[in-house]
């Protein structure tokens, strides 16, 4: 099961996940995703972590394959409020190569200059 809470603050999308990102869940989140991203634009999906409990190759897919779309308009993906496993999960797939980690959200807005 995975609860998913978006906001759009100009050309940023914050993802916050709930649950699980697996094979079952992925789909239905990447299929929304690419809706949002197309219909407002987006550069930077931010994917808060904080209630994410588990993700497995198909989450990591996900991630990569926003991260290539986004890449061609100069944008990126970033990963905040990762928990130990979580963080784990990310060094060990090679994602933190690819996305930007901040601690939360308010270090993104920081960032991105949309505080």
């Amino acid at each position: 099961m995975l609860n998913v809470q978006i906001v759009i603050k100009k050309w940023v999308l914050y993802v916050r996940l709930d649950g699980e990102l697996d094979q079952y869940t992925v789909d239905g989140l990447r299929t929304r995703i690419v809706e949002l991203i197309e219909k407002y634009q987006i550069r930077y999906l931010v994917i808060n972590c904080e209630q994410l409990e588990f993700m497995d190759s198909s989450g990591v897919g996900f991630i990569i394959g926003r991260f290539n779309r986004l890449k061609k308009v100069n944008g990126a993906v970033l990963l905040c409020s990762m928990n130990e496993h979580i963080y784990r999960l990310v060094y060990l797939s090679g994602l933190h190569r690819i996305c930007i980690i901040k601690n939360d959200e308010e270090e993104v807005d920081k960032f991105l200059g949309v505080a």
